[in-house]
């Protein structure tokens, strides 16, 4: 465990040090092959003409290459995003489990919960279950989502283009981009936490809060930023139904459960017959 609790401080380093150089460039100044700064030029700059490039692809569109964009982007994660999706049902078969340790230390002093910390990570740890493992696809998605916005703001091919009723480099005018991205976020998290026989407050106290917070942020982004985290989403809630499916996972438990009363049921007339 130890060996695994330095790697992921390792990929969160490094995560830090992308978004240090992110926020370092000048968002101000357009880039080209000519700047000089290392973010700017090998990253930004070259994010740009690799959407440009996709762009080209299919008919100069910048949106279909923004989308195309994403949809690459999530394709590299799926070993990531499954990962997440793992994490996150085994989290959730452990809730009856860990509740009851907070159960156990109901004082909120810090030795109680101290204590209930240390029993709640042994269980995890006997179990196999990494709690920070559900994190990482959000962590990677940030930078790039950072870059992305600067490729946008910083090129003026792509602060030119048009998606729909909407100018890439501006704010959606009639907000209907924001408000998806704040839906989709919203299905995600009430779908994830549907499978959830036991969720704890704090889990859906997120699932209102992160939907207002992303659609907050999204009416101060340019639209591709925008469309980005749309299609993101959309892709993301696909990959929910895919890999960790809630009514199957309902159906299965169920299954199991009714399993187990037949098989209780068959033990009792068992016991009735012997006692005749």
């Amino acid at each position: 465990m130890k060996k695994n609790y330095k790697k992921w401080l390792q990929i969160i380093l490094l995560l830090s040090i992308v978004l240090v150089l992110t926020a370092c460039g000048n968002v101000n100044e357009p880039i080209s092959a000519e700047s000089t700064n290392l973010w700017d030029r090998y990253i930004i700059y070259n994010l740009s003409q690799f959407i440009i490039w996709l762009s080209n692809l299919f008919g100069g569109s910048y949106a279909l290459g923004i989308i195309i964009f994403t949809i690459l982007i999530r394709a590299l994660l799926i070993p990531l995003t499954k990962m997440q999706l793992k994490s996150q049902r085994e989290m959730q078969a452990l809730q009856p489990e860990l509740d009851k340790i907070k159960e156990k230390y109901p004082n909120r002093d810090r030795e109680s919960m101290q204590l209930a910390q240390e029993e709640q990570q042994q269980l995890l740890e006997s179990h196999g279950v990494n709690q920070f493992a559900g994190c990482l696809p959000l962590l990677i998605q940030l930078p790039v989502m950072m870059s992305l916005y600067q490729s946008i703001s910083r090129t003026p091919e792509l602060k030119q283009g048009h998606f729909l009723w909407t100018n890439l480099g501006q704010m959606d005018p009639l907000f209907i981009l924001p408000i998806l991205a704040a839906v989709l976020t919203f299905a995600n998290s009430y779908f994830t936490m549907k499978s959830n026989k036991n969720p704890n407050s704090q889990v859906k106290t997120m699932m209102y809060i992160m939907p207002a917070f992303i659609l907050l942020i999204s009416l101060g982004l340019p639209s591709a930023v925008t469309l980005y985290w749309v299609v993101s989403n959309a892709i993301t809630l696909i990959q929910t139904f895919v890999y960790n499916n809630p009514y199957k996972i309902i159906a299965e438990r169920e299954a199991k459960l009714q399993a187990e009363k037949e098989k209780q049921r068959a033990l009792r007339k068992a016991l009735k017959r012997v006692k005749k």
